[in-house]
């Protein structure tokens, strides 16, 4: 399996901010915003990464985040020359991970909750599509998802003008390896984009998409715009204050899902200028 995470875009919400640097490279209080992300599909058991940026940002990326090596982990960066969508990732992946199954991911997107990261190894079958699903109190702003009385999907609707659900998609899915091929049935939408919701609806015809909602006590952050960009940063300062630990931090991670040696974790952050990061990390055992 490989993990899919799509970072690039204009950002055109966060004008001026993006003007000159990718979203997903903003600070969410004190680590760039798709450290986040990343950890989370570490967590889930991700290895190999597919890292879809803007040809302007992909040299930030790389000094960035290098090759994942330093982490476990490998990143394969792919151009994504204009933002055609969600579902354009599919057109992008090499062709010689196409046969795998994928967990792919926006890179502004953050979730937090108690083990949500490792949970997400456990809920897909590797057939057909897992969608999650999140109550939210503005749904018109998100795809959609229309459930039955017993949890099952009736149909999936991108920005709805009329109150249809409840339940937003949020920038999560699982997909198996023919969604490689199902990108080549839909059509650019009113937005000039390829629409994942249109993916997503094709697997719910053949009854192939399962809807998994998150519960109320993992937080699901989308940070597209400033004021959510704030109270990202400010529910991860509270967090982190609180508790003592850091989110999305993945060095750590690296080292607790046994990527890296307690050695190895010394070198990196060896390497590291003085600073509250690094000194977090070398309090760990």
């Amino acid at each position: 399996m490989i993990g899919i995470i799509m970072a690039g875009g204009l950002g055109s919400r966060l004008y001026p901010t993006t003007n000159g640097i990718s979203k997903q490279l903003l600070p969410i209080f004190d680590k760039p915003m798709i450290y986040y992300p990343l950890t989370t599909l570490m967590f889930a058991g991700i290895r190999e990464y597919v890292i879809i940026v803007s040809p302007e940002s992909l040299s930030h990326y790389k000094q960035i985040l290098g090759d994942g090596s330093q982490w476990g982990v490998v990143f394969n960066y792919i151009v994504q020359e204009q933002p055609k969508g969600i579902a354009d990732c599919f057109n992008l992946v090499p062709k010689h991970l196409t046969s795998q199954t994928c967990l792919v991911i926006l890179g502004d997107n953050i979730f937090y909750g108690t083990g949500f990261g490792r949970s997400l190894k456990f809920e897909f079958s590797g057939n057909g599509a897992l969608a999650y699903a999140y109550e939210v109190s503005n749904p018109a702003d998100y795809g959609v998802v229309q459930l039955d009385e017993l949890g099952n999907p009736i149909c999936i609707v991108e920005k709805p003008k009329d109150f249809l659900s409840k339940y937003a998609i949020p920038g999560l899915y699982w997909f198996d390896s023919d969604c490689f091929e199902k990108v080549k049935k839909i059509q650019y939408s009113n937005r000039h984009e390829l629409e994942i919701t249109d993916i997503l609806n094709l697997y719910l015809k053949e009854k192939k998409l399962t809807i998994k909602i998150i519960p109320r006590g993992t937080a699901w952050l989308d940070t597209g715009n400033s004021h959510n960009l704030l109270a990202a940063s400010n529910f991860v300062s509270v967090i982190e204050d609180r508790q003592g630990l850091k989110i999305g931090c993945p060095e750590e991670v690296a080292f607790r899902e046994k990527l890296i040696s307690f050695s190895q974790l010394k070198v990196l952050i060896n390497q590291m200028p003085p600073g509250t990061y690094r000194n977090y990390l070398e309090k760990i055992q």
